[in-house]
Order: C-alpha cells, then sequence, then structure tokens
C-alpha cells in the first residue's frame, strides 16, 4: 500500500494527497470535512485499501498541505469550487470515472459532483450531511438555528479578526460540542489542527460560511456557470449512501430525514447510534463496512 503525500498541480492548486490500495483497483475519492484534515479517513482508507480500492485523499484548499498557485485566485469556500478541485484532481491523476465518499464539508462536494458531473461520479457516500437541493442554503428552524451559532458568529463584521486570532481555539469549540466526549484526546487533535495552519485556511473557512448568509462576499467567477446549472438541480442519478450519527449535536439527524425524492439512482440512510458529526473517526470500522458495500453496489 503508498501512502505518500503527493502533490498534484491543476489550473488554481498544488493539491496534496495521499493514495493507497491497488492502482489499478475502483478509484475512490475521500473528501474530509471542515475543521478537520485528511488524516480523519486514515483508518477508513486503510479498510478500502485492504479491499481492493485505490483511494485517494486530497487537503481541501486552504487545509493541511494544498496552496494556491496565485495570491490573486479568490479564495472561494464553495461546494461548486472543492467539486471542481475534485475534478481537476482526476484530470491530473488520469481518472476519468470515480466514487467520491465525503464527510460535512466533503459530503457537499459529493452532492455537488454527483450533480454537476454525474457522467464522471459512479456512486457517492455523505457522511453528516443531507443533500443541498439546489444547492440553496435556507434558513433553519430554531432549534437547528441554536447548533449554527458559529455560522451567525462568521456573519458578524467583526468575525474576520477573531477567527484569524484564533483559529485553533474557534475550531477546538467544534470538536469539543458536536459529539459525545470522548471520542478524541488532545494530541489527536494537535496533529490535526497542524492542518489549519495552512495561510488559506481563514480566509477558505469564512468564504465559506459567509457567502451562505451575507450578501457581496467573494465568488470566483470561474465557477458562475457551474452555479447558475447547480441552482436548477434538485435531483441526484448517482446511487448514494447517507451516514447519519444519531447524536449528531452540529447537523440534528432530522435534518437528513425524508430526502429519498431527490435520489432517482438509489438512496440509503443510516443512523449510526451514539455516533456524532464525524463518523470516520468515531465509527470507522462501522463506517468502512457500509461504504464497502455500498461502492461494491450490495
Amino acid at each position: 500500500m503508498d501512502d505518500r503525500k503527493l502533490l498534484a498541480r491543476t489550473a488554481k492548486l498544488e493539491i496534496a494527497y495521499t493514495a493507497s490500495g491497488p492502482a489499478d483497483g475502483p478509484p475512490v475519492m475521500l473528501v474530509h470535512g471542515w475543521p478537520d484534515a485528511a488524516r480523519a479517513w486514515t483508518p477508513v482508507a486503510a479498510r478500502l485499501a485492504a479491499a481492493g480500492f485505490h483511494t485517494i485523499v486530497p487537503d481541501l484548499r486552504g487545509a493541511g498541505n494544498t496552496r494556491f498557485l496565485s495570491a490573486e485566485t479568490v479564495r472561494d469556500g464553495s461546494g461548486v469550487a472543492l467539486a471542481q478541485d475534485a475534478i481537476d484532481l482526476a484530470d491530473v491523476l488520469g481518472i476519468n470515472r470515480f466514487d467520491v465518499i465525503g464527510h460535512d464539508w466533503g459530503a457537499r462536494a459529493a452532492y455537488t459532483l454527483a450533480a454537476l458531473f454525474p457522467g464522471r461520479i459512479g456512486r457517492i457516500a455523505g457522511l453528516a450531511l443531507q443533500f443541498q437541493p439546489n444547492g440553496a442554503f435556507e434558513l433553519p428552524h430554531f432549534s437547528q438555528a441554536r447548533k449554527f451559532w458559529y455560522q451567525w458568529f462568521m456573519a458578524l463584521d467583526a468575525a474576520p479578526a477573531a477567527v484569524a486570532a484564533d483559529p485553533t481555539g474557534f475550531a477546538r469549540l467544534q470538536w469539543d460540542t458536536w459529539s459525545p466526549p470522548g471520542w478524541f484526546d488532545d494530541a489527536e487533535f494537535a496533529r490535526t489542527a497542524a492542518a489549519f495552519d495552512n495561510p488559506d485556511w481563514v480566509p477558505i473557512t469564512l468564504n465559506g460560511y459567509r457567502r451562505r448568509w451575507r450578501e457581496g462576499e467573494a465568488s470566483d467567477p470561474a465557477y458562475a456557470v457551474l452555479r447558475e446549472k447547480l441552482a436548477a438541480i434538485d435531483q441526484l442519478s448517482t446511487p448514494t449512501l447517507m451516514i447519519q450519527g444519531g447524536a449528531d449535536f452540529c447537523d440534528e439527524p432530522a435534518s437528513s430525514e425524508g430526502m429519498e425524492g431527490h435520489f432517482t439512482g438509489g438512496y440509503r440512510r443510516v443512523v449510526l447510534d451514539g455516533v456524532g458529526h464525524f463518523p470516520p473517526r468515531e465509527a470507522p470500522d462501522e463506517v468502512a463496512d457500509l461504504l464497502i458495500a455500498h461502492l461494491r453496489g450490495e
């Protein structure tokens, strides 16, 4: 198994990624969430590689060792941007068709890839985050809104300076409150938080959230056509697995209920009892079992 850190240069980024499993195995891209890093997938990727899949695990734009090639590029943190990054990486690697597994921000990227590039994507799995028809962010009900305090905080005028002053502390608040206690230790958080030292982690984080609730946030014009296309898509034809933590204190489990009508290619939702917002870390073997069966079409 090859798990070396590799680099791929696209039109906008130098993307850092790891690859494991047989080179001729079915390609699967695992996309991490926020605030997290590619290392979140380590145990799951190992299981997939052992099952014969070729896994590709990139650092998201703004995280880890992935870097923008130009200071002039808009630091766009939208799902469309993340999806295009995945396509660009696959193009550089010579991969035409691949499966996608995404957690949190990565789940949004997976749904967006299935919407915009169905011919390139075989199967997808979204963890902790439900599909959003038309790529639209709707004001949540009061109970969910309380859990989204961090999004409302980032939408404030003074938030950019506050987050930039202590990005690791801001991330730690989410780790401490989004899942039942005891799922990580200080050493693991510290190793993960090294990915937040990326100079674009704060700009991408802020753009990714502020653009949802504020007018006039920066958008990369290169993605304008894709954004317009996404706004007209409310159904996916890609076979989809959705894994939800039953004790997710960020995205309420009820938020992912009743989505079956948006999937014409097959949809299965699995709720993991006692698991919070980080299923790949909290229940890696259970998650891997579900993913392997899904990717094999079982």
